[in-house]
């Protein structure tokens, strides 16, 4: 696919309620600006979307992880937002599991699947990717997202694709359920 531009974002959280951390919170969201071949258009077949994502998923999930640097990837999310002559359709066929695998593969590996949200939008446009921990979703301290704005996309004809990460869980998590200590890893649940 013809990528336009790439955007990278870092929100990098050192301490929260006056409590510093050990351990910043880092998350990364790295968002490729694609071409929309349908734009305009009704197509049946979107598979043609589907397989160009592991491409631009290779791309952006490589960005990201190096963004994370020198942390490792414990949570994960994805996104996408099409522009206004495309169908909302149009942006979740770029993020199936052919996308979603080539996250995983990069972050090193995940059990659970991935959160996502998907709308249509122009430029300026905003969107809310929610993270949640790569092995098991029920770990409830690594519920959280990033929040991005694209001052220059979508255009029209354009989807922009989005590939977040996320290296520990909120700061200050206290609100019970299942820790990532406890993870069993058999069917990314628990």
């Amino acid at each position: 696919m013809q990528v336009r531009k790439i955007l990278t974002f870092v929100d990098e959280s050192r301490s929260e309620a006056g409590q510093l951390a050990q351990t910043p919170l880092r998350k990364v969201a790295v968002v490729a600006v694609v071409k929309n071949p349908f734009a305009g258009k009704f197509e049946l077949d979107l598979s043609a979307l589907v397989e160009a994502s592991a491409a631009v998923g290779r791309e952006v999930s490589a960005i990201a992880c190096d963004l994370m640097r020198p942390f490792a990837v414990e949570s994960y999310g994805k996104g996408a937002i099409v522009g206004l002559a495309g169908e909302q359709e149009h942006a979740v066929a770029m993020l199936t599991t052919v996308f979603g695998n080539v996250l995983r593969d990069a972050a090193g590996g995940g059990k659970a699947w991935i959160s996502s949200m998907t709308k249509r939008g122009g430029p300026g446009a905003s969107i809310d990717i929610p993270l949640a921990h790569k092995d098991a979703l029920y770990v409830r301290s690594h519920y959280d997202g990033i929040s991005l704005t694209l001052p220059d996309a979508p255009l029209p004809d354009e989807i922009a694709v989005i590939c977040a990460y996320a290296n520990r869980d909120r700061l200050n998590s206290r609100v019970g359920g299942l820790s990532k200590d406890e993870i069993k890893g058999i069917d990314g649940l628990v």
